[in-house]
């Protein structure tokens, strides 16, 4: 068995626990705590604390399957290394900030994306399922930590329904989705809230509500799996909904857990009538929310406030990244109220932090819950599947075509032409693909599971669409919009040319937006001009070096996220889809690699495009 975790970071850089782990994260007392407990220096104030992370997708060590060693993030300016991953690290936090607090009111909460992302949580749904009796080491992990709730993230969705119930069994703790409903009762789904009591001395009583938020993409993202089973209205809707329910049960404070980012966008356009990234909105137009923990987009916000329109009231957001790579502390300090009602709360202050968990121990009843499964799954991805004829990368995937990209697109676009039927078989076939994770690579010689893991990191099906080639040209002028416009034939930086801010993509278009396309039985080749604007990009495009005509037919290999809406490409999500076998692509390319036991990038790859400044070929170092 390969050795896990040869070199643990915390025993290497001096990982600590407790209060030092504190320190080390850099924590900041409140400066409005009034003494230990309920507030010496103020009888009549009581501080909450909120703990969150979101994101976590299925990492619970700080390890990198696909390079089979411990995470290390390394910063391509200064070289330094930062930010450690997963919840076993995090764990350490919690309990730290648990013990300095002991004896206050506090909540653990979780903001959504749990079960799906690496190796580990893949084989627990795929190859060793958790519905044929395994428990998921997400569950494991999160009772170990004892969350209070967690909000349902996009990503609980991609396995299907039947494994987010089974995983939801195993948990000590409710999934919360307000706007996960019933397509019939439309009713939620999934528990919409949570309510907790405080005993806080004295008598009194602190009651707070707990409303978990999902995000309304999986209607897209996951058609398969949901529609016609559960549908996701947005954010504010319900929150308008269920906050004034919270308030007439009497909860002092209401806190939402959303998995939801906090900049206005929407990856799928004006696809949904409902915002992607909505936490923000749900802030300004949900009166009486008092703070949100963030989830989704992958940022880090420390601390934001967003004016409430109606009531003035600056309500607290908190991000706590993704990973497990920080824990968002949120403070709420309440003051007693009396009134001829009675007693209540008055909330006077809310601030939060985030702690980092790069140079904490991993938390030992959290690594031990889980280790034997880490285990088994990291001798599981290193397991050999064929050799390959030439090392491979797909580090300069964003500006060239390279062989890695070539070989999911061959096997893509063969395995749907195998699958064709009637006319559509005589159809050519093209493949989209785009560079995942630009740290993939093939060694020259063996190849193992997690290589081709590491190459596609999703979870996405297999489907194949009918399309015109002017459905083409408009795919490639939308996925070109990756560029940033610049002139000028070079050199440049790769940063230089890549990641352009557009309207949906406000922080840069991601890498995974970005598509290739490719031909199978003949090249499809043009030039994607980056001096021109955005839409107007694609130059000579050619089939088999005859140019592609606007009526032309082709059936164009997909994965299930574009071909569901996901990113907004255009045609795909309308096209007739003429293949569909729910066939993973991961599982594709590692069944092709075991099947032709050498990956030869002679037998598929070309150079099917190159970026162009007015024509003449660019230079990107």
């Amino acid at each position: 068995m390969p050795e896990s975790l040869p070199s643990r970071r915390a025993v290497i850089a001096g990982g600590v626990t407790g209060a030092a782990a504190l320190a080390a994260s850099g924590y900041t007392a409140p400066s409005y705590a009034g003494g230990r407990g309920h507030g010496h220096h103020h009888p009549d104030r009581v501080r909450l604390t909120v703990l969150g992370t979101t994101d976590l997708h299925g990492n619970v060590f700080n390890w990198d399957y696909f390079k089979n060693a411990e995470f290390d993030e390394i910063d391509p300016i200064d070289k330094v290394t930062h930010n450690d991953i997963g919840l076993s690290k995090v764990a350490t936090l919690i309990k730290a900030v648990r013990h300095e607090r002991r004896g206050e009111p506090l909540l653990t909460l979780d903001a959504g994306d749990t079960i799906q992302g690496t190796p580990l949580a893949y084989y627990y749904a795929k190859i060793d399922p958790i519905t044929g009796g395994a428990v998921h080491p997400m569950a494991r992990a999160m009772n170990a930590v004892g969350y209070d709730a967690a909000a349902l993230g996009n990503h609980e969705f991609n396995y299907g329904l039947d494994t987010l119930r089974t995983f939801e069994e195993q948990l000590d703790f409710p999934l919360l989705g307000a706007n996960a409903v019933d397509p019939v009762t439309k009713r939620p789904a999934f528990p919409p809230y949570l309510i907790k009591h405080y005993r806080v001395g004295r008598g009194r009583t602190l009651k707070v509500g707990i409303l978990g938020l999902t995000n309304p993409g999986i209607a897209i993202w996951d058609k398969a799996n949901v529609e016609g089973k559960m549908e996701f209205p947005g954010l504010v809707e319900q929150a308008k909904k269920f906050v004034p329910e919270l308030k007439r049960r009497g909860c002092d404070l209401v806190v939402i857990s959303a998995h939801s980012g906090a900049a206005t966008s929407s990856s799928y356009g004006d696809a949904l009538p409902y915002p992607e990234n909505a936490a923000s909105l749900v802030a300004a137009q949900v009166p009486h929310v008092d703070a949100i923990l963030v989830g989704h987009a992958h940022q880090e916000i420390a601390q934001k406030y967003v004016a409430n329109e109606t009531t003035g009231q600056q309500v607290l957001l908190c991000e706590p990244s993704y990973w497990g790579r920080r824990l968002a502390v949120m403070d709420f300090v309440v003051e007693q109220t009396r009134s001829r009602r009675g007693r209540g709360w008055r909330l006077v202050a809310a601030t939060s932090q985030v702690l980092n968990s790069n140079a904490v121990a991993e938390d030992a009843r959290v690594a031990r819950a889980v280790r034997e499964q880490h285990d088994t799954v990291v001798t599981y991805v290193n397991s050999p599947v064929g050799t390959s004829a030439a090392a491979l990368s797909a580090a300069r995937a964003v500006v060239e075509d390279v062989p890695i990209i070539d070989f999911v697109n061959y096997v893509q676009a063969d395995a749907v032409k195998a699958g064709l039927t009637g006319a559509d078989a005589a159809l050519p076939v093209l493949s989209i693909a785009a560079p995942f994770n630009r740290a993939a690579s093939f060694p020259a010689g063996q190849v193992t599971i997690r290589d081709v893991a590491g190459l596609y990191i999703y979870d996405n099906t297999l489907l194949g669409v009918r399309v015109t080639g002017a459905d083409v040209k408009a795919y490639l002028e939308y996925s070109a919009r990756y560029f940033k416009q610049v002139s000028g034939t070079g050199p440049f930086a790769l940063d230089q040319v890549t990641n352009a801010v557009t309207p949906t993509a406000p922080t840069g278009t991601p890498d995974y937006n970005f598509d290739s396309v490719a031909g199978l039985d003949a090249p499809l080749t043009y030039d994607i001009d980056i001096a021109a604007a955005p839409g107007s990009r694609i130059v000579g495009l050619a089939y088999g070096g005859v140019p592609v005509t606007a009526a032309q037919q082709f059936v164009l290999a997909v994965n299930n996220y574009r071909q569901s809406g996901g990113g907004g490409f255009p045609a795909v999500a309308t096209a007739p889809v003429v293949y569909n076998r729910q066939n993973e692509i991961r599982q594709l390319l590692i069944d092709w690699v075991i099947a032709h036991g050498t990956i030869d990038p002679a037998s598929f790859a070309s150079v099917d495009w190159r970026l162009v400044s007015g024509g003449a070929p660019i230079t990107v170092g």
